[in-house]
């Protein structure tokens, strides 16, 4: 809900700007929007290099296609649940060091980025798998204090369980806490040395 709101007020925010904006801020708005067409064709895989489109721009609005495609680009670093949001936070991290012209700051931080996010998918497996193992010799140890009660033939899937589930959200919730805290931090750092302020 919360983003959603903040989604609602910068649209407001927008309108009121455009209400009193001069021809060349809207000129400039009309760029970030094409920045942020392009950073979506580049990370949807139809277009290769960001950078080479910015060149194409006029060069008085290069500036907004750029500020549009890095906040773009930044959005799109998420801590993943899967394999294509991990490709797909991966190829915005890749998008932000094609435009860095050369920084090796960026680059660091970026490199960072990414031990982090990987340090995320590492971490988030080896705790659902302990819980996973947890909860399965919980179940095991019950049924076998259950007098005469046939385990063979028995199979448990420990995610099914509701306690799974409610641990699972809790120790979810919990790590991507303190995993949003590192990446948003990163982002911060990313988006001030590019320009974002």
């Amino acid at each position: 809900m919360a983003e959603i709101k903040s989604t609602m007020d910068l649209v407001m925010e927008r309108a009121a700007r455009i209400g009193r904006a001069s021809s060349e801020e809207l000129r400039l708005e009309e760029a970030r929007k094409k920045g942020i067409q392009l950073a979506v064709e580049y990370l949807d895989g139809n277009l290769e290099n960001p950078l080479t489109a910015i060149k194409n721009q006029e060069n008085i609005l290069q500036g907004g296609v750029l500020r549009g495609l890095i906040e773009t680009l930044l959005r799109n670093i998420f801590l993943p649940r899967d394999d294509i949001q991990q490709e797909r936070t991966r190829k915005a991290v890749k998008g932000i060091t094609m435009l860095e012209g050369g920084s090796a700051e960026i680059a660091s931080i970026c490199r960072e980025l990414t031990n982090v996010l990987g340090g995320y998918m590492q971490h988030r497996e080896q705790l659902r798998g302990q819980l996973e193992e947890q909860i399965m010799l919980q179940y095991e140890s019950l049924m076998a204090q259950q007098p005469g009660m046939q385990r063979e033939g028995i199979r448990i899937d420990p995610t099914q369980q509701p306690r799974f589930k409610e641990e699972w959200n809790r120790l979810e919730a919990e790590l991507n806490s303190q995993y949003n805290k590192a990446l948003d931090q990163f982002k911060q750092q990313i988006g001030q040395r590019l320009g974002l302020g």
